[in-house]
């Protein structure tokens, strides 16, 4: 038989909560709740440098009139002095638990939450932690390459602190600029360490041309700024006729041409045959 609050730690507290039929409407039927104790906190707060142990307390308040039976659940970071409690009617139960920071987490705000679970019912508190340290943003994308009708790619967080990218995308084929987007905020938050899989819309791709795609991230207000960028070849497969031919020499000379002068003197004889081998089979 289970002793009711067995556990030292556990304060039960007597509620002079009115029995009238108004407060009962209030809490429901079942109208038990689980809040930070105290003051009235929405959640808990607290912050502190890798290696800390923080302290606090979950009140649990059963208004009915009944023994209510509780378990509760956190994090990974957080430990409960009891993964259950018995509160009895009409009074209160102070369950206190820690939240260890581990040694070498970066600096940043961190989110988690206490779940308590009783009578088919479900209670959650949120505890957000800021933890202390320089703060150093840093950013790459990675990955760059052209899917579909989408360009893909992926962006990493490589810093200490919370970034919020701002892309920018160019796209240039051989007879010009094909795409030329100008910096916009993207809808994502990244905490350190996170990566994030995007992609990019690109209608009307060219139906032959080769292309190169230039993706350039910045963030904490252009202080970090990342680059990257992959190159695509748009080829025709149906239809063809022998009057492509000339526009694959074409194509493929104006491209040697311009990743010889990206490239330099000494790599472009090299380049032109490849390029234009690989044009050329591609047609066939």
């Amino acid at each position: 038989m289970r002793a009711v609050l067995c556990l030292s730690f556990c304060l039960v507290v007597p509620l002079l909560w009115a029995t009238s039929s108004t407060a009962a409407a209030d809490e429901g039927q079942d109208g038990w709740s689980a809040a930070p104790l105290g003051t009235d906190r929405p959640y808990f707060y607290a912050e502190g440098t890798p290696g800390t142990v923080l302290q606090d307390t979950l009140s649990v308040r059963n208004p009915t009139d009944r023994i209510l039976n509780v378990r509760l659940s956190g994090g990974s970071w957080l430990t409960l002095a009891a993964p259950e409690v018995d509160v009895p009617a009409r009074t209160r139960a102070d369950v206190p638990f820690t939240v260890r920071i581990p040694d070498g987490t970066p600096p940043g705000d961190r989110t988690a939450t206490i779940t308590a679970r009783a009578s088919g019912r479900t209670a959650t508190v949120r505890v957000r932690l800021r933890v202390g340290g320089p703060r150093l943003p840093a950013l790459t994308v990675e990955h760059v390459r052209v899917r579909g009708d989408r360009i893909a790619y992926e962006l990493v967080n490589r810093g200490t602190t919370d970034v919020t990218p701002t892309l920018t995308v160019r796209a240039d084929g051989v007879l010009g600029t094909l795409l030329d987007r100008p910096a916009r905020t993207l809808p994502v938050r990244l905490p350190p360490g996170e990566r994030v899989a995007l992609t990019e819309p690109w209608s009307g791709q060219p139906e032959f041309d080769v292309v190169d795609v230039h993706l350039t991230v910045t963030a904490a207000d252009g202080t970090v700024r990342a680059e990257a960028g992959t190159s695509a070849r748009f080829v025709p497969w149906g239809g063809v006729a022998g009057g492509v031919g000339a526009l694959v020499a074409g194509v493929a000379l104006l491209a040697v041409r311009r990743h010889g002068r990206r490239r330099g003197s000494d790599e472009q004889p090299c380049a032109r045959e490849e390029l234009a081998e690989e044009l050329t089979g591609a047609m066939k």
